[in-house]
């Protein structure tokens, strides 16, 4: 009796092991901070190839649901979407890519957001897919429409500078918000339209330079700036236009350089080098992830971080999305100490994938101190 009940309880003892192996129970742990005094800011990856399929749709609304349930946990006091908000500004024919209409791909996008409308503020930042131009590389886009300062009142409360479109319209493609005393500093997180005109690339210039900012620290967001060999972008900035025209159902297009445009090259050069109080730089565009560290001209280090997921592991353009990955930078109470970590909501949500729900790997967890 007693060699049976050694052995029925080594089965048990294996069984459990298996289960828990199979469930990700050993391995798993649901997102926390190191430090319960540390606070944090969330990154969305490019979200184009969620809003552009109904079948992807459920898992951007579980990301922006997951950091909706968040917020209080982790201290979350900014969300950032890095653009590509859309995979296309307008197209009336039905040769998009993907099964949804432009305007309900629109309404996918803002719709995720929504949820967070009154609870945290957030950017999002805008695309080259956000955008439509003509021949002469002039842009358009309907991001005014969808993402407007009445829709979070917390964005109103923090907004303090902002600047023009192409058609000299209001918006928040680029603007800046202030939040004081994270970690004992004031912050200024700033938005910039993709590949900006010069005028934008000016404008926030001349915001990072102002007096009332001076010892802030400032997180740049911009679509388009480091790639995933961590080199800045570099070269012409183009776009597609839609030619009036279609062949075998599929509408011609044609590359348009677009004749005022900075790269992450000139952006670094002619803004984020300069500047004494740019302590990071958040961009997408490029599929991958990336980090380079710079020091700028007041000798100080520039953290510069590329989050793109479309094609990790989640099938690129035709396939989920991006598997829900977000990233989760932690800021520690030292006012220097940033942990990166990446997560996904999609994963974590069931026992079966949870084991799946971090990516530990040194390109996607990682700490970096600021000076």
């Amino acid at each position: 009796m007693k060699k049976i009940t050694c052995r029925i309880a080594l089965v048990l003892c294996v069984a459990t092991t298996m289960l828990s192996s199979v469930y990700g129970q050993t391995t798993y742990s649901k997102p926390a901070l190191e430090n319960k005094e540390s606070w944090s800011m969330v990154m969305i990856p490019d979200i184009q190839n969620y809003v552009k399929w109904g079948r992807n749709q459920p898992i951007l609304e579980l990301m922006t649901a997951w950091i909706e349930e968040n917020i209080d946990t982790l201290n979350i006091r900014m969300v950032v979407c890095v653009g590509d908000l859309v995979q296309n500004n307008e197209k009336i024919t039905r040769d998009y890519d993907g099964d949804q209409s432009t305007q309900r791909q629109w309404e996918a996008a803002s719709g995720a957001f929504k949820r967070l409308n009154g609870k945290v503020p957030y950017i999002a930042a805008t695309g080259n897919h956000d955008y439509s131009v003509d021949r002469q590389g002039n842009r358009t886009s309907r991001y005014n429409e969808f993402f407007k300062i009445d829709d979070n009142f917390l964005n109103g409360k923090h907004l303090v500078q902002n600047s023009r479109d192409e058609q000299q319209q209001q918006t928040l493609a680029n603007a800046a918000y202030e939040i004081k005393g994270l970690s004992g500093r004031d912050y200024l997180f700033m938005a910039m339209e993709f590949a900006p005109r010069d005028t934008v690339v000016s404008w926030a210039k001349k915001v990072a330079q102002m007096p009332e900012y001076k010892d802030h620290r400032i997180v740049l967001v911009t679509h388009s700036y480091l790639n995933p060999k961590d080199e800045l972008g570099a070269g012409q900035s183009k776009w597609l236009l839609w030619e009036p025209y279609q062949v075998d159902g599929k509408i011609l297009k044609s590359p348009v350089v677009l004749p005022d445009a900075n790269n992450g090259q000139q952006i670094w050069e002619k803004l984020v080098k300069p500047a004494s109080n740019i302590d990071m730089v958040l961009s997408g565009h490029f599929s991958g992830e990336g980090y380079k560290k710079d020091v700028n001209d007041n000798g100080d280090a520039v953290h510069q971080i590329l989050f793109d997921a479309q094609a990790m592991g989640g099938g690129g353009r035709s396939g989920n999305g991006g598997d829900g990955w977000l990233r989760i930078l932690e800021f520690f109470p030292d006012d220097k100490t940033v942990k990166v970590r990446t997560f996904s909501p999609l994963f974590g949500a069931s026992p079966t994938t949870q084991e799946h729900a971090w990516k530990t790997d040194s390109r996607n967890a990682y700490t970096v101190e600021l000076d």
